[in-house]
């Protein structure tokens, strides 16, 4: 498999062509950003980690019924997967309030939701991602209907497998975020699942082993990151 020209670096990823118009190929880097890039960073070693545990949950998936573009991990910072047309919406599934679901409802941080909260953001950075429903996504003409209740559906689905995988390894998946795409009409999950889009604790102390650390400035992001490797993968 040869890889080809960039054709996109985001905030996280470089993704490159190939020799097959079908496939592309993930370069997971150490770059950290927040608050909508307002905040940069690096976390030394993200990628790698990033790279091992999306690959590793993407199989998990797979196993369980979720189409994924995941195809083979081919180095310890690139994986190779199927070309997507991505859907501008990010997919939010919520099981513990944390971060802006605690500040637009005034529930405190750490309340456990009686059932999973679904939202939907436009993926949009010029206008900070914001959060839409139903009506704007028609009304955008983001996506079919048909579609969006595919997305959905496999949204509360990878919820279910990816909580319960996680906490038999001590760890409670508080919030998720998730990205799909279209390959030759086919619905598939994309992008990434990693602590750089999930939001884990560790289940006995509530220690917060994400990207909040570098959010919040909490300290130990890598030490946190790497923890995260070691459960998921060991």
């Amino acid at each position: 498999m040869e890889k080809k020209e960039a054709l996109y670096e985001g905030k996280a990823k470089i993704v490159y062509s190939t020799d097959d118009e079908d496939l592309i190929i993930q370069y997971f880097k150490d770059d950290a950003t927040a608050f909508n890039a307002l905040k940069k960073g690096t976390i030394i070693g993200k990628g790698v980690v990033n790279n091992e545990v999306s690959s590793k949950l993407f199989e998990l998936l797979k196993e369980n019924g979720i189409p994924t573009h995941f195809v083979k991990i081919l180095s310890e910072r690139e994986m190779l997967c199927l070309s997507l047309e991505i859907i501008p919406i990010e997919v939010v599934m919520r099981n513990v309030v944390a971060g802006s679901l605690s500040k637009r409802t005034g529930l405190a941080e750490g309340y456990v939701l009686k059932r999973p909260v679904l939202e939907y953001y436009l993926k949009d950075d010029d206008l900070g991602d914001p959060l839409i429903n139903c009506s704007h996504i028609e009304v955008l003409e983001l996506v079919e209907k048909d579609t969006l209740d595919k997305v959905s559906g496999y949204a509360q689905k990878i919820n279910g497998i990816l909580k319960t995988y996680f906490d038999k390894r001590d760890l409670t998946l508080v919030d998720f975020k998730l990205e799909f795409g279209l390959h030759k009409g086919v619905v598939y999950l994309g992008d990434e699942i990693s602590p750089d889009t999930c939001r884990l604790w560790d289940k006995e102390t509530g220690a917060k082993m994400d990207k909040d650390r570098f959010r919040r400035d909490l300290g130990n992001v890598e030490e946190a990151y790497k923890e995260v490797l070691k459960r998921v993968c060991g």
